[in-house]
C-alpha cells in the first residue's frame, strides 16, 4: 500500500513540475512576443506596436543632466509620427528575461548608427497577456576607433 501511495505522490509531483515548465514555457515566449512588439514598433515608429506592448500605468525612467526624469506613455507616445521603414542601421535585440511567477524583468539593446540604447523592463502578466510597466533606459554613443591606414610598399 505504501509503494502505491508513493507512486502516485510521485506521479502527481512530477505532473505539476511538468506543467510549471510548460507555464514558463508558454510565459517565456509570451514576453518574447511583447517585446519583439516593441522593438518592431521602435524600429519603424509605429506607436500602435509600442503602446500595445505597454500597459496604460507604463513610465519610462532615465538620468539626464543630472537629474531623474520620468515620462508617462500618453506624454512619451507623442513623440511618434507616421509609421516608416526599418533603417539599415537600426538593429535590437532581447539580451535577457527572468520570470518569477507573473513578473518579469528583461533588458533590451537597441542600435542605431550613432547611439547603443539599453533598455530594462518590468513585466507583468495581466489577465494572460505581458504587458511593460516600467522602463529604464540609457544611451551610449558608439565607440568609434581609427584604424591606421595600411602601409604599401
Amino acid at each position: 500500500m505504501r509503494t502505491v501511495l508513493l507512486f502516485i505522490s510521485l506521479n502527481f509531483f512530477f505532473l505539476s513540475a511538468n506543467a510549471q515548465l510548460n507555464d514558463l514555457g508558454n510565459d517565456w515566449g509570451l514576453i518574447q512576443k511583447t517585446l519583439n512588439l516593441y522593438l518592431d514598433g521602435q524600429a519603424t515608429g509605429d506607436s500602435v506596436k509600442v503602446g500595445q506592448s505597454f500597459h496604460d500605468s507604463w513610465q519610462l525612467k532615465y538620468f539626464a543632466d543630472d537629474k531623474l526624469n520620468v515620462v508617462r506613455k500618453s506624454e512619451y507616445m507623442k513623440g511618434y509620427k507616421a509609421p516608416n521603414a526599418r533603417s539599415a542601421n537600426w538593429s535590437g535585440r532581447i539580451i535577457s528575461i527572468d520570470i518569477t511567477n507573473n513578473v518579469a524583468a528583461a533588458k533590451v539593446e537597441i542600435s542605431t548608427s550613432k547611439l547603443l540604447f539599453v533598455d530594462y523592463f518590468n513585466l507583468m502578466k495581466i489577465n494572460q497577456d505581458w504587458f511593460i510597466v516600467d522602463k529604464i533606459s540609457t544611451r551610449t554613443p558608439h565607440r568609434t576607433v581609427e584604424v591606421p591606414a595600411a602601409k604599401t610598399k
